[in-house]
């Protein structure tokens, strides 16, 4: 029996492969640059066959530094970043660049339908925010800018879609991923003739894949595949994930009453439920993993990238005597943070260095510093401004829901104890950090897990996958330090807002 399964994961700079048991333990893990570019203002693209390439050589890499026989692999399953656009032709071949989901393009449509009412029109089946880097948005610029690219296209897929065409030879959709696309009814789970005609792409709907689920096998890996990746001929490819439910997954999302916070590049809050949630208030309803059950996630760029920007801007170079010490700035930053307490200092940081989730227009800033603040006081601060902006969202989905038993908490800031403890005292919540480097992978992982037969079903494997590395516990006698910490945060955002627009 196969004892070996295999996920990759696609996000914006990296293709990742990694090797799992089929008890969760990582195995081997290996990772190629597959870099983005911006060929014009707003523009975000990548060449699909260097994305290929570089999943290709990850997986052989990780085949190799493993030692495992390629036999000896029981499923392989992707994972990449939703939204963006990868079109191919009638012979597999790409058709224009790939577009990542941060293009900005098409904000011009996004902005037109709002006016005319037409997210109003499609949220009961898209269940989901318009934004630029969708699909559809997407679609309708290229129809206008790129006629030429629209019929060439035969079939529009997603990032993991791709990959899992290449190791397979087989075009299909995945539920997970294409439910986040505002192409098909959430609910009913399949494309919608109506929600198409209102973006007028109607006439795309022969262009979309089939529709398949995570865990169905959708394929088996090709001679040419097995060539470029060292997998063995006939390997079955799963149908993955879309990464944000392939990260959920990993984190052993299975119930309701657990809370998913990612905070990395992105702060993404996320809760699981058999009754989807229908509201301009959320971000995004899309379809989960587990049957009948959907993903509500509140989202924005607000994230830890804050602490890495500031790392990168004033840390990185200084402070010669403790880079010596042997500590990382980040395990500087620790440690500054952890010297000074909640109640030292008043300063509020808003983390909205690459984005915003109070005000399209709103700005960065801390305010409250005085000549006696010392780089703790400040580092606290962002530490702080950040799980407060996480708290901002989780405020939207609390709307439809009870309070979580638990959070599970991945990304990069859960590599701290520091401010996982911050996340447990603001929340007054139980915080659980899952073990593991490739949070993605595994997720795909899991998927592969449940298509090979290894488990009956999602919940059995991630009971069985899913090992938690600590456990953090709130200290009640900070609860009333936060609250009003945050509502100081919340005065600053309302007393802001005029001014943000002035700023440019």
């Amino acid at each position: 029996m196969a004892q070996y399964l295999l996920g990759t994961d696609n996000g914006g700079t990296v293709a990742k492969a990694a090797l799992f048991t089929t008890d969760g333990r990582e195995v081997a893990v290996a990772g190629r640059k597959a870099e983005l570019g911006s060929p014009a203002p707003g523009h975000t693209e990548r060449d699909v066959e260097t994305l290929w390439q570089a999943t290709a050589a990850s997986i052989r890499e990780v085949i190799e530094k493993s030692g495992v026989r390629p036999e000896e692999i029981a499923c392989v399953a992707p994972a990449g970043h939703g939204n963006g656009l990868y079109l191919i032709d009638e012979q597999g071949r790409p058709v224009r660049p790939g577009i990542y989901s941060t293009d900005t393009r098409a904000k011009q449509y996004v902005a037109r339908w709002m006016e005319q009412g037409v997210h109003e029109r499609v949220l009961p089946l898209s269940m989901q925010s318009l934004w630029p880097g969708q699909p559809n948005a997407l679609l309708a610029w290229l129809k206008d800018h790129e006629p030429e690219s629209i019929e060439r296209t035969r079939w529009v897929l997603m990032c993991k879609d791709y990959i899992r065409y290449r190791l397979s030879g087989e075009v299909n959709a995945e539920m997970t991923d294409a439910s986040g696309t505002s192409l098909l009814s959430v609910r009913d789970g399949d494309y919608d003739l109506e929600l198409l005609g209102e973006f007028g792409l109607a006439e795309l709907r022969e262009k979309l894949p089939p529709l398949v689920r995570s865990e169905e096998i959708c394929g088996h890996v090709t001679p040419e595949a097995a060539a470029e990746t060292g997998l063995a001929e006939g390997t079955p490819v799963a149908g993955g994930l879309f990464d944000a439910d392939a990260c959920c997954l990993a984190a052993g999302l299975v119930h309701q009453s657990q809370l998913c916070i990612v905070a990395g590049t992105w702060s993404v809050n996320q809760y699981i439920s058999p009754t989807p949630v229908v509201s301009r208030d959320v971000f995004m309803t899309s379809r989960y993993c587990i049957p009948d059950h959907f993903l509500m996630m509140e989202a924005s760029a607000t994230s830890a990238s804050n602490l890495e920007w500031f790392v990168a801007q004033f840390l990185e170079t200084g402070d010669r005597p403790a880079a010596d010490s042997g500590e990382s700035v980040y395990e500087r930053c620790n440690r500054w943070v952890a010297e000074t307490g909640p109640e030292d200092a008043g300063i509020v940081f808003l983390p909205f260095l690459f984005g915003s989730n109070a005000d399209p227009n709103a700005k960065a800033s801390l305010v409250g510093l005085a000549g006696w603040h010392g780089r703790g006081h400040v580092l606290r601060a962002i530490y702080e401004g950040v799980v407060f902006g996480h708290k901002a969202h989780v405020d939207r989905l609390m709307q439809f829901r009870g309070p979580a038993a638990s959070i599970q908490l991945t990304g990069g800031a859960a590599r701290s104890e520091v401010w996982t403890q911050i996340f447990a005292d603001v929340f007054q919540t139980p915080v659980e950090v899952p073990a593991g480097t490739e949070l993605g992978a595994l997720g795909a992982a899991i998927a592969a897990a449940v298509a090979a037969g290894c488990y009956p079903d999602y919940r059995t494997a991630v009971a069985a996958m899913v090992q938690v590395d600590r456990r953090q516990t709130p200290d009640p006698a900070r609860a009333a330090i936060y609250a009003q910490k945050y509502e100081r945060y919340r005065k600053l955002l309302a007393a802001l807002g005029p001014l943000w627009q002035d700023l440019g």
